[in-house]
């Protein structure tokens, strides 16, 4: 049975605020957290210098029309104007909106890739990016302040109305721009797209096949419940894609999670590319044929691939926290080609401040079709031009005595790892130890649960296994 958890703490983390369904996610505390937001937006001075107008949107997950329908009453409250996307966007989509339209920022209610029973609100900011961590504590800050008020939200003149606004054909435009899908036809590729009952859907499979580009589409029905899984891209969960690209002899899959702000691909044998992979290919395919020159963005936890390949194509490297926020306000500076996160989200230069799976997956289906190589063998192509990285993520639950031990042996950094000499430590975010093979470790602690999680690459495939043994064996020794 489901412990309702009212007045709780609202707090943002790397990207929102997200809670368990009739928990910590209710309607009282929904309304608190927007009444926060909406009381951050009208302090600050408006984007049209009229009024405030703030789009609303939402991933297909269960109550989606009613927190919409909540915000429009709190907003209109506070004088702000809300723009309504009426059916579910993805979270990209509602970043280019907030561009284009010139709005005051945006609220969308998703949880992303997490599973049904939770949902979330991400607040972007005027500039379409993520909130920085100054805006989410101001939040924060209005929301414990409204709840010490203990007053109703003012009412500024006749309630406000809202207008319903479309988001998808300006951003399906957008990514036709970006890439090129007629390039993609002539090469006479199959496609196959799965966007996992998600806010994706319609976007990838339309924009390309009005290109002419065959595409077969699984999961494209709304369910709260996202087939009984996470709508988290990931090798596993991609199952019936992977049956419908042998069936359709297609060239690779696409897929995106729950709010599309996360990508997933596989190779034409059925093969899952893990993100780190990803990101390296779109990378170098973007250097090479757009000819831009501007850098690259990774966060901490990140293959050093991208390293090597800044060096090969002789560009800045920058290395970030955890976080698309902070890549996010790289590509609005113009700095980057292209930023990524090894959780599958990136960006590329004149785009959204903001994660994009679906552009993630077009541009791979371009990259294929361009070079007219499989994933897999542009992959090797990759190795052979700088050398080869083995990414792995673990993710460990920590009872409250080994917490605490790691907390405090994580403050010190040891002279050698996995018997190797540690010659760099990092401590962006975490602790990352660099070793003088070229191979790393980095620990991140969960924010929102008892769960270290532990990055470790490899420079040989056959040293992976002993590398995640020892950083398993470095959290739980004492």
């Amino acid at each position: 049975m489901a412990v309702i958890k009212e007045n709780i703490a609202i707090k943002f983390g790397t990207s929102g605020w997200r809670g368990i369904l009739a928990e910590d996610f209710t309607v009282a505390n929904v309304r608190r957290a927007l009444t926060g937001i909406a009381r951050y937006v009208v302090a600050q001075p408006s984007v049209n210098e009229k009024q405030h107008r703030v789009l609303v949107g939402r991933d297909p997950r269960f109550m989606g029309e009613t927190f919409v329908a909540l915000s429009v009453q709190i907003l209109g409250q506070h004088g702000i104007k809300p723009l309504v996307i009426e059916e579910a966007a993805p979270t990209p989509a509602i970043s280019f909106a907030i561009l284009t339209m010139k709005t005051d920022g945006g609220i969308n209610f998703t949880a992303s890739h997490n599973p049904a029973e939770y949902n979330g609100i991400k607040f972007n900011t005027p500039d379409g990016a993520p909130s920085l961590v100054q805006v989410t504590k101001a939040i924060e800050q209005q929301v414990v302040e409204a709840d010490d008020d203990g007053k109703p939200a003012p009412r500024v003149g006749n309630p406000i109305a809202k207008d319903s606004v479309d988001v998808k054909a300006a951003f399906s435009k957008r990514l036709s721009e970006i890439v090129d899908c007629k390039l993609i036809a002539k090469s006479g590729i199959k496609v196959v797209f799965d966007p996992l009952w998600g806010a994706g859907r319609g976007y990838s499979d339309e924009i390309l096949r009005q290109a002419g580009v065959p595409v077969t589409t699984v999961h494209d029905t709304r369910d709260v419940l996202f087939g009984g899984y996470a709508p988290e891209p990931e090798g596993e969960l991609l199952n019936e894609a992977r049956a419908a690209m042998k069936q359709a002899g297609a060239a690779l899959c696409i897929a995106t999670d729950g709010d599309a702000d996360r990508f997933g691909v596989m190779d034409g044998d059925g093969t899952f590319l893990q993100p780190n992979y990803v990101l390296a290919l779109c990378f170098d395919y973007l250097v090479e044929s757009r000819g831009w020159k501007n850098g690259v963005a990774k966060s901490v936890a990140t293959t050093n691939l991208l390293n090597a390949l800044a060096e090969f194509h002789k560009v800045p490297l920058f290395e970030t926290p955890v976080g698309f926020k902070y890549i996010g306000e790289l590509i609005m500076q113009d700095k980057i080609v292209m930023g990524g996160e090894e959780s599958a989200g990136m960006s590329i230069r004149h785009h959204v401040p903001e994660k994009d799976g679906i552009l993630a997956g077009l541009l791979c289906c371009e990259m294929v079709a361009q070079r007219k190589k499989s994933l897999g063998e542009q992959l090797k192509d990759l190795f052979v031009k700088v050398g080869s990285y083995y990414p792995h993520r673990d993710n460990f639950r920590l009872t409250a005595e080994v917490k605490e031990t790691f907390t405090k042996k994580s403050r010190i950094s040891p002279a050698e790892f996995c018997g190797r000499k540690v010659v760099d430590v990092v401590c962006k975010d975490g602790i990352k130890l660099v070793l003088e093979d070229g191979a790393w470790v980095c620990y991140r602690l969960s924010g929102t649960e008892p769960v270290v999680r532990a990055y470790v690459e490899a420079r040989h495939e056959s040293d992976l296994p002993k590398l995640r043994k020892a950083a398993k064996d470095w959290v739980f020794e004492a």
